[in-house]
Formats: structure tokens, sequence, C-alpha cells
């Protein structure tokens, strides 16, 4: 079945007030710096994890006031990510291999996109709710696939309050068998349908490779689920979410997103259709960044989840999946960061603006602070999420490249001469040096603010352009095996006409180390041969190497 994708109004008009003549997106087809330590000692999923744990502690020690400088993106992209993470103070070591302790900088841009989400989630019928992360295994085995699938990922419970279990329990890796358990209780005729739920939680695989906020034994995400009557009403539904991934990515994140539907060696354990989208990182990796499932009756036969239809027969309910997890926190680092730090696009920041004050004299402290919280007072009641660095215990340098290396968009200067002038200087964060710094702006909150969401907004489309100008350029057509080698091994994506077997399939993923990360919604016209058979072939796919 054809599938037309609805493509996301790409304006940006909401973000903060609507400034006169906005820049229209585009939407094409298919210096090192100083930190604040302790940066992270080794790869998350080293054997040494505790060692480097004890080591990190070490150096925190042994570095309290000396500078460090993170390892630039272009010499070792893992590292560079992985002091980033430590350096901007989005997240830590857990005691346990493989799992990691989010910390209040990285949660909050969770929280951002919770927000959003949950507001879109509402928006569309949806409500949520919460089931228990501890599932009988007899549940996991009641989908043939399902077991197959994750039955490598799962964490089981075996001894409770000291005794061994009569049956051993999983901890939640998905909800799709509780879900379904529930879902037959409460299901009993047309009436009861659509089905519309969500539920925010955390869940547990057990990932043998694992890397901060992208894969970890621990996550966070929320996971949707959906029973409808038809298989045309679970068909749109899974369509619906996808959507509006899609526009969260591009909209909200600055992240431009390819979406499409995902192989059959691909797809979701238990499901008839996957729907993904797939992000392109600095290191030109993708990033599965959320999916949407139609489960077609798979497990509604498996769990007897039926209704009674308004003819007055027995039905198996159609239903659906979509999940989006705080792997797409990683996915922003690894889109935006640079070899400052972090850069966010300001309607996923926690912070979009931070006011450092600058003085040297003790008689020029007071006038300094004084128009500094002025400013943060005009700014945060026009919405603007600003803070004011007015910490005695650091230097000014040492705060610009603190928050510089947190991804703050703005950062707004105010010293002694500002003051008499009754002005500021407002620098970018997505602009080095004196090219992002602006002088002089009056402190007249109806300019100062004007000026302020202006900016924000050039913020937020600039790094959505060139995110777009990124992955544009390294993606390449190809119309031969021999393309896709080369291609691949130049680190960049391969597009081409596919309709070959699963097992071809597989031969490119052992050959290359790729996988048909989806075929587009977004297909070009025009006859096309697969490009390994040689086959008629009704649709191009997307290959890369993926994290």
């Amino acid at each position: 079945m054809a599938v037309s994708l609805r493509l996301p109004s790409l304006t940006l008009t909401n973000l903060f007030s609507s400034p006169s003549s906005l820049p229209i997106l585009r939407r094409r087809r298919p210096h090192g710096t100083l930190l604040r330590p302790p940066p992270l000692a080794a790869s998350f999923s080293s054997q040494r994890a505790e060692a480097a744990s004890a080591q990190t502690q070490d150096k925190s020690k042994s570095s309290k006031g000396s500078d460090q400088v993170i390892t630039p993106r272009s010499q070792d992209f893992n590292a560079w990510y992985l002091d980033l993470i430590a350096n901007a103070e989005l997240a830590d070591y857990g005691p346990v291999r493989g799992t990691m302790v989010i910390r209040p900088y990285g949660y909050a841009i969770w929280e951002s996109i919770q927000d959003y989400l949950n507001v879109k989630f509402k928006e569309t019928g949806h409500s949520n709710m919460y089931f228990p992360q501890f599932i009988p295994y007899s549940f996991i085995e009641k989908e043939a696939s399902h077991v197959e699938g994750f039955s490598p990922e799962l964490a089981l419970v075996t001894i409770g309050g000291g005794k061994e279990l009569e049956e051993k329990l999983v901890v939640r890796p998905t909800s799709e068998t509780i879900v379904n358990h529930m879902f037959t209780k409460w299901i009993q005729s047309y009436r009861d349908l659509p089905l519309l739920i969500n539920q925010w939680a955390n869940v547990t695989r057990w990932e043998m490779r694992t890397k901060p906020f992208v894969r970890t034994l621990e996550f966070l995400w929320q996971e949707g689920h959906t029973a409808h009557a038809t298989p045309e009403e679970a068909e749109n539904e899974a369509i619906q979410m996808i959507d509006i991934y899609t526009k969260f990515a591009y909209e909200q994140a600055a992240i431009p997103v390819i979406a499409g539907r995902k192989s059959k060696v691909e797809t979701f354990a238990g499901a008839n259709k996957t729907y993904t989208i797939e992000a392109m990182m600095g290191d030109r990796k993708a990033l599965q960044a959320g999916t949407s499932h139609n489960l077609g009756q798979n497990f509604s036969r498996a769990f007897g989840t039926q209704f009674l239809d308004e003819t007055g027969q027995m039905q198996h309910v159609w239903q659906t999946s979509w999940a989006i997890s705080t792997r797409f926190v990683g996915g922003i680092i690894m889109t935006h960061g640079d070899d400052a730090g972090l850069m966010l696009p300001p309607k996923l920041a926690p912070i979009q603006v931070v006011i450092v004050p600058i003085w040297k004299k003790d008689e020029e402290k007071v006038a300094v602070l004084n128009a500094a919280s002025s400013v943060k007072e005009v700014l945060h009641t026009a919405g603007i999420k600003v803070k004011l660095d007015d910490s005695e215990q650091r230097t000014p340098g040492w705060k610009f490249n603190f928050w510089e290396m947190k991804g703050v968009p703005l950062r707004i200067e105010i010293g002694p001469r500002d003051v008499s002038s009754e002005s500021v200087v407002i620098s970018r964060r997505d602009v080095p040096g004196k090219q992002g710094k602006v002088f002089g702006i009056s402190m007249e909150p109806s300019i100062l603010v004007a000026f302020v969401k202006d900016k924000l907004y050039e913020i937020q489309s600039s790094l959505l352009e060139r995110a777009i100008a990124f992955r544009d350029s390294n993606i390449v057509d190809v119309n031969s095996y021999d393309d896709l080698k080369v291609a691949i091994s130049q680190g960049k994506w391969a597009r081409g006409p596919w309709s070959a077997t699963n097992e071809h399939e597989l031969k490119v993923k052992e050959e290359t180390g790729a996988t048909i990360r989806c075929f587009p919604f977004e297909q070009p016209e025009g006859i096309k041969k697969c490009f390994m058979t040689g086959d008629p072939a009704e649709e191009v796919a997307i290959f890369a190497k993926s994290y």
C-alpha cells in the first residue's frame, strides 16, 4: 500500500512571537574550549566501567581549579560525545554497567520533549496512564516473533521476598503484552473503540554495547498503545503518530529526519509494519529517533483481545504502538554539538538566555547587578527562559565557556559601560566569536524583547538549515552494489532502488555493516531497477551504518 507523507508545516511562527518577515525553511526530498571538570574517563560500554568511575573521581579531585579541553569532534567522535555529556552536566555513570544517572540539565531537555509531545498526544485523543514494570514471562511467550526478538535483551526476576518465584517476571522491555492483557478485560464492544492510551515510563533491555542516552540498559520513553475496530483505522493511527514525531524533529529539535517504512528484516518483533524517523548524526551514522508500529491483529489474536462489532460478530482488534525515548537527547547532542560543547535549539533549551554581569571594582557591582536583574525580569515576563549567573566564585570568561558548553542559545553581557549607555551585548551560541556578537542593544523592554525573540528564532532556523545541508550533502544515489559499497566505505548514506530479498539485505549488512534504514515516504518518480538484482523496483531504500 503506497503511503503519502503529510509533511509537517515547517513554520516556526509559534516559537516565541511572530517577528516580521520570517525566513522560509527549506525541505528537500528524498575551537577548543575550556571545560568544567571532571570528564568521563572511558567508553560507557567499557568492561572497565567501575575502574573508569574510580579514575574519574580521582581526576575530579586532582583537576579542581584546572581547565581541560574536550576531545575535538573531528578527532574522535565518541570521545567528544562522552566528554560533552560529562562537561555539560547532562548525565553520569550509574553503579551498574551500562546504566546512567540523568542529571538535572539533561533531564530538563527530556522534560522539554515531554512537554511538547504530551500536548500533541492529548490533542489527538490519547490519555496518559501507567502499567506495571513487572510482566509475567508467560505473557512474553504468547506472541512468537515478539519473544524471539526480545529474548536476548530480557532482564528476569526469579527471586522475590527471599523465595524463588513460581513464575519468573520480565522487567518491562516494552509493554505490548501487558497492555493486551488489560485491553482484553476492558474491550467488549465496538463502543469501547478506539482505545487510545500512552504512558511515560522506563524500560529495561540488557544491551551488551551501551552508549549514554543512545543505548543503555534502562532508559526513559513514552509508549503509545491503541486498539481499533478496522485495519484502516490502525494504519491511519500509525501514520498519524510518525507524522507527529516528524514534525517534532523538524520544528522543535531542528533535526531533519527522513520518515519512512522499515524493511521486513528491520520491522519491530510482532508488528506488520514499522514506520521510522531516521536522523543523520554528526559522524554520519543513522539514529533511529522514533518508531510507530502497525501491529495488525498479532497481539490481539495471541491474547484473545476481541470485541462485538456492529453486526453482532466477534472480531479481534487492530492495534498500534509507538515510541520516542531519551535517545533523542543523544540525537540532539550529536546533530548540533561542536568543539565548544552542546548547541541546543531554542525551543528545547532549558535556558534560552544566560545573563553574565561583569565588573571589576566594588563600586561598579551594585549598578551592574541591578541592571542585570532588571533585564532578567523583562525577559522572564516576556516568556523567555532566562538565567542570571551572578555567582562570584568564577570569572566572566569561565562563565562564557561554561554556558557555551551547556549550549545556551544566547548570552547577554552587562558591564559598567553598558549600564551607563543603558544597553547590552548579545552573543549567539551558533555563531562563534565576534561575528556572533552584537553591541549596543537597548535595555528598553520592547526593543530588547523583540531583538532576543528574533535572534532565538534565527538560531532555531539556522540549526535546521545547517543540519539539512549536512544531511543532503552526505546522501549518495547509487545504481549498483559496488556504488553502495563505495558510499558506505566513505561513511555516507546510500539511496537506491531496492526490491531484493531478505537474504540480499542480510548480505549487505554482513559485507558493509549497513542496514536499510527505511523506504522513505518521499519517493522519486519514474521506472526503477533494483541495484542488487536488476529487477523492477517500486521504491528506493536508504542504507547506512547506524547506532
